[in-house]
Order: structure tokens, then sequence, then C-alpha cells
């Protein structure tokens, strides 16, 4: 006979690991794969979201994308990868902005659009969740 409160209790406990495989997702850095950049440094990276650096180090272009503020995504990556609270991120945006000497990078709404957005752009760098990194995409070394 099935007991219920034993199939119940396997139901939560599938639940809450899918759950915890969700928040625990880690987000990459990436560029098109038809760019040729293979790494960047932290301060390099720090300076291409911070808007104090333009160029790959190849010398083309770079256009740093964004995810909303809040998201998942968002957090962890400026967390991790530059050391940064979203709220020291705005208030760094918020003095370029006022003083006239930058704007924030392009901001899309979430990791597909991210990958769609970078992949379309061979000059374009990104962060997303590494499960929907596809063969359009490159995983970057940060060190």
């Amino acid at each position: 006979m099935i007991n219920p409160v034993r199939t119940l209790r396997g139901m939560l406990s599938g639940l809450l690991l899918g759950f915890a495989a969700a928040a625990a997702a880690e987000v990459v850095v990436v560029v098109s794969s038809q760019n040729p950049v293979e790494a960047l440094s932290r301060a390099q990276l720090a300076d291409i979201y911070l808007g104090r650096l333009h160029r790959f180090p190849n010398g083309d272009p770079v256009i740093p994308i964004d995810q909303k503020e809040r998201s998942p995504a968002h957090d962890e990556f400026y967390s991790e990868y530059l050391g940064q609270s979203p709220a020291q991120v705005k208030q760094h945006w918020s003095k370029l902005i006022f003083t006239g000497r930058g704007q924030p990078p392009r901001s899309v709404s979430d990791d597909l659009a991210a990958a769609e957005t970078v992949a379309g752009n061979p000059n374009a760098i990104g962060y997303l969740d590494a499960g929907l990194v596809d063969d359009r995409l490159r995983i970057i070394a940060i060190e």
C-alpha cells in the first residue's frame, strides 16, 4: 500500500532540491563565439562594466550588456565578479550620469535576452546562467 505521508515527503524533498539547484545557478561571463577574446582580468571586467574601459584588450570596441536590476544574475554578477553590491553600482552610475561622464550598460530583461544579444554582436559581452551557454557563445576566463 502507498503511504501518502512518505509520498508527500518525497515530493517535497524533490521540490526543495530543485529550488536549491536553481538558487545555486552559476553566472558566467560570455562573448559571442565570433569574438577572439578568451580572458579578461577582474580589473578589466570591472572597468568595462563601470564605464572606464571601452575596448577589449585586442583593441576592438566592447559593448557591455547588463541585466535588469534585482535579477538574480545581476546581483550575483556584481557581487562575485566586481565585489560590489547593487546599491554601490547604482550609486556609481548615478554620479556619472549626473556629471555627464557616462551612461550605464544597456540592460536586457533576463538570461535569454542576454544570450541573444551577445550572440548577435561580436563586440558584446554579457553574463548569464552557465546552463544557457550554447555554441553561439563562449565563456571567457576571468583571472
